[in-house]
């Protein structure tokens, strides 16, 4: 196979960010692990307060390990003039622009978009906050949970006594993944077209996309809809049951059919497919409480193990509960070889190959950069002011 068979999709295309926390940083590592090259721009000093959320992994930021890997680090004032020189010379060459700085502070830099983009129209640029570019909220600070609990996220998550925020940076992540796929969409427009584009993205709006079940349920259901813990809101049976061991297993019957299957192979009580108060999902979610009596009585002559075993001959979806560290050892990922060891400033370390597969290539998965790693060979690389 020739060497141009070999180059990643993103292969020749460079971005610059001027990125921080976990939204902008997570669509750029999609970027960095497809190919591009990514020159990531940081503070003097400190650089991605990221970098200090945590001393987790040897001593590094487990947030920062986990978005910025395979990236280069350029430290610059940007208040200075040479240093702005040198970005501006950087931004003439570059295919993207990416920034999620505090609202406003593009603009006062003198990288807004629309100047930009006059400047390079081939150039594509998006800009990631908060709660979008214009409306009461612009100019609002925007965290994770907080755009969580705006988007009404926590008000869902979590047991009937109380909410819960999601274990992972949720609204992060959906803004960095509509990040990133704009920014595909927008390279693939520029092959056909030869222009750029201003892309706008904000984690309250991303998140509202996800909102859409609940709304949904709720503007036509005619009732808020109610925490339930790990069972699911609107689905019957779904969720955990314990067993006579006292471990829990969990499943999911999504039709009729699975239920009769349930009933009949599982269950061992064909009756229960006759029972008004279960004949189809409605009722079943209606009568939860009841049916998840039935089900216990009946788990509880056999160990979780033996019920999986059931479910699985009887065709029903099934899980096991399992921690962070059960799944850092689980048996798929083991058998795919999904893990890769990857460099940064303190050794290597293991990560999980991207989700997207390229048939006969591999992820770059780059190092995680050192603040300011690669600033001497870039000031080189561009040349003096």
């Amino acid at each position: 196979m020739g060497g141009a068979e070999l180059e990643l999709p993103l292969h020749g295309v460079t971005v610059v960010a001027l990125e921080q926390a976990v939204a902008a940083p997570f669509a750029t590592r999609q970027l960095a692990d497809l190919g591009a090259r990514v020159i990531k721009v940081e503070r003097p000093g400190h650089g991605d307060f990221a970098r200090d959320y945590d001393r987790s992994v040897k001593g590094l930021s487990a947030y920062f390990v986990w978005v910025n890997r395979g990236k280069e680090s350029l430290v610059l004032d940007l208040k200075d003039g040479s240093d702005r020189s040198l970005l501006d010379r950087i931004l003439a060459g570059a295919d993207v622009f990416i920034q999620n700085l505090g609202p406003g502070a593009a603009a006062r830099l003198g990288l807004a978009a629309d100047g930009l983009r006059a400047r390079h129209p081939r150039l594509i640029t998006c800009d990631v906050s908060g709660y979008g570019p214009d409306g009461p909220y612009r100019d609002q600070k925007a965290y994770d949970l907080l755009v969580q609990c705006e988007a009404g996220l926590v008000s869902i998550t979590g047991s009937p006594d109380a909410p819960a925020r999601p274990g992972i940076s949720i609204a992060d992540i959906a803004g960095g993944m509509y990040a990133y796929t704009g920014i595909l969409t927008a390279l693939y427009e520029r092959e056909r077209t030869g222009e750029g584009s201003a892309l706008s993205v904000s984690l309250f709006d991303a998140l509202a996309e996800w909102m859409g079940h609940p709304y949904y349920a709720q503007a036509y259901g005619g009732s808020p809809v109610a925490r339930s813990g790990a069972r699911h809101p609107s689905i019957s049976p779904y969720g955990h049951y314990l067993c006579g061991d006292g471990a829990r297993v969990f499943l999911s019957v999504q039709n009729d059919r699975e239920w009769i299957r349930l009933c009949e192979l599982v269950l061992r009580q064909p009756g229960l497919v006759r029972d008004p108060r279960f004949a189809d999902n409605p009722l079943r979610h209606a009568h939860d409480e009841e049916l998840t009596a039935v089900m216990e009585e009946c788990f509880a002559s056999h160990t979780a193990d033996g019920v999986l075993a059931l479910l699985d001959g009887a065709g029903i979806a099934h899980a096991r509960l399992r921690t962070v560290a059960e799944f850092a050892d689980h048996p798929q990922l083991t058998a795919r070889e999904r893990w890769r060891d990857f460099g940064s400033p303190a050794g290597p370390l293991r990560g999980l190959l991207p989700p997207v597969e390229v048939a006969g290539r591999e992820a770059a998965m780059g190092a995680v950069p050192a603040l300011g790693e690669h600033t001497e060979a870039i000031r080189a690389e561009f040349g003096p002011s």
